[in-house]
């Protein structure tokens, strides 16, 4: 797979299949890495999906026009807390790993952050090295540790807490 035929554009709620795909396979090839559970979300209709692509910017990563990774950012409700949003949904389809497609997407996700937000936010599971040299290599800082923060079959999962400032607060 070559990097150079990528293209990262937002998903439309006409693409909720491709993405219920995708997020399906996301949740059963990484379990330990999502709040949400391939047992949760693959009975839910492909309305759901549609309204989570209209409700989040979400993003896709294509490769020769196949749908390979996704991910997403999600603006905080709330006025005391929408100048902050929350990357998540990260994934890459395996076999295309490596080639620069998270670094993109990721890049893509905090251009439009920056557009309306004053800085970003997100988890990784500790252990995942990977992720967090992709986070940190980007600009995200660890600011935590929310232990326990997921439980998989009887295991508990610690998550750092990162975040990215994108607009200096006038503290």
């Amino acid at each position: 797979m070559n990097a150079a035929e990528m293209r990262v554009r937002r998903l439309a709620s006409t693409e909720a299949a491709l993405y219920r795909d995708i997020r399906l396979e996301a949740l059963q090839q990484s379990p330990e890495a999502f709040s949400s559970t391939f047992e949760s979300e693959h009975p839910k209709p492909l309305t759901w999906f549609a309204d989570r692509l209209t409700g989040s910017d979400i993003f896709g990563a294509f490769v020769d026009g196949a749908l390979v990774g996704t991910a997403a950012l999600l603006v905080a409700q709330g006025l005391k807390e929408n100048h902050k949003g929350f990357l998540w949904g990260m994934y890459v389809e395996p076999q295309a790993r490596r080639i620069g497609i998270g670094r993109q997407r990721c890049q893509t996700v905090v251009a439009v952050a920056a557009s309306r937000l004053e800085r970003i936010l997100t988890a990784v599971v500790a252990g995942n090295e990977q992720a967090h040299r992709l986070y940190t290599s980007v600009g995200f800082e660890e600011y935590g540790i929310a232990r326990n923060a997921l439980k998989q079959n009887g295991r508990y999962y610690d998550e750092i807490l990162m975040a990215k400032v994108l607009v200096p607060s006038s503290n």
